[in-house]
């Protein structure tokens, strides 16, 4: 009789244990993967690579074991999920599309804040690979390392409502997208003086108009947009004003003093552009600007943005960086 009690004891208890466990898996995550979160210098993520198939499930459970981080994955959209130190974040990601996905951290937790980067592997053996549309500064063949400067630059800061007010007809050919894409700021203020239809015009108003051809381009929404991204990616480098000051700067520009002792090859810096030196952005086209935000700048310490931001918001950030050469406002 003893015997069949403990035979039922064990019976009854290992049904209970089965029973359990998938509410123990479920409640504490224990199918979730755990993600620590380290500033670069000390590791950054780890696990920094990840696979998954396409609609399944990803389970992360996020943790900071030093300071405060964020978590996204590029060309998502979705919001960035806090991380705070010793405390766990679960979070499910579930992705429609194969490809190699990049997450990074949001905030701006030291020098080598942007080094902080992963990857998850989205695999669908039934989807047919199609190759990658180059981006257009490829297309263009143009080489975006070589050093340029405007020969000549505005005495003052260009008006786009001042060049509105010239009245001028701008022919289509230096008015469509394609030509703004493509072209410098130079390029066109080139091709008014040289006009003889603009002869008349003063070159602080030819580049009135050229300041009004560039806004003609670009939407409110989309400099809002990009004023966005710009604060929140680009601020801590290249100073909220654009000015190459961010908190970072000095630090950056201390990496060419420090290479040949402290870093090693690739971790070269130097200070970060300065979106306010006209001589330098009057002699960029947007095609140049987004080939630097998408592929990063060789041996500068400007991070790869190509898998972070979408073709869209890339232009998004461009719209924005020409507030910093051009105004919209409305003056006297």
């Amino acid at each position: 009789m003893i015997k069949e009690w403990i035979a039922r004891g064990i019976v009854v208890l290992g049904l209970a244990v089965v029973i359990s466990i998938p509410v123990i898996k479920t409640v504490h995550g224990s199918d979730a993967i755990v993600v620590h979160a380290r500033m670069a210098e000390n590791g950054g993520w780890t696990p920094e690579n990840m696979t998954i198939a396409v609609g399944e499930p990803l389970h992360l459970r996020l943790t900071s074991d030093d300071v405060s981080h964020g978590f996204a994955v590029g060309q998502l959209g979705q919001p960035a999920v806090e991380i705070k130190p010793g405390e766990m974040t679960d979070i499910t990601l579930v992705f429609s599309k194969p490809g190699k996905y990049t997450f990074y951290c949001t905030r701006w937790c030291s020098l080598n804040h942007w080094r902080m980067r992963g990857t998850i592997e989205v695999t669908d053996p039934q989807a047919k690979t199609e190759p990658a549309k180059p981006p257009l500064y490829v297309t263009l063949g143009l080489d975006i390392d070589v050093a340029h400067k405007a020969a000549v630059t505005p005495a003052g800061i260009p008006s786009a409502w001042r060049g509105a007010r010239l009245n001028r007809r701008v022919s289509e050919a230096y008015q469509n997208r394609e030509y703004y894409l493509s072209h410098t700021p130079i390029d066109l203020w080139t091709a008014f003086r040289s006009d003889q239809a603009y002869k008349d015009l003063s070159d602080q108003e030819v580049w009135d108009l050229v300041a009004w051809v560039w806004q003609f381009n670009i939407t409110a929404q989309q400099v809002q947009a990009g004023k966005e991204l710009y604060a929140a990616n680009c601020a801590a480098c290249h100073g909220e004003k654009g000015s190459g000051n961010g908190v970072f700067a000095d630090q950056l520009a201390a990496g060419s003093a420090t290479m040949a002792t402290n870093q090693s090859t690739g971790e070269h810096t130097q200070r970060p552009a300065n979106f306010t030196d006209a001589a330098a952005m009057l002699s960029a086209s947007p095609a140049h600007l987004q080939g630097k935000i998408i592929r990063g700048g060789m041996g500068t310490g400007m991070p790869s943005w190509g898998p972070i931001f979408t073709d869209d918001q890339t232009w998004e950030l461009i719209a924005y960086l020409w507030t910093f050469q051009f105004s919209s406002e409305v003056t006297p």
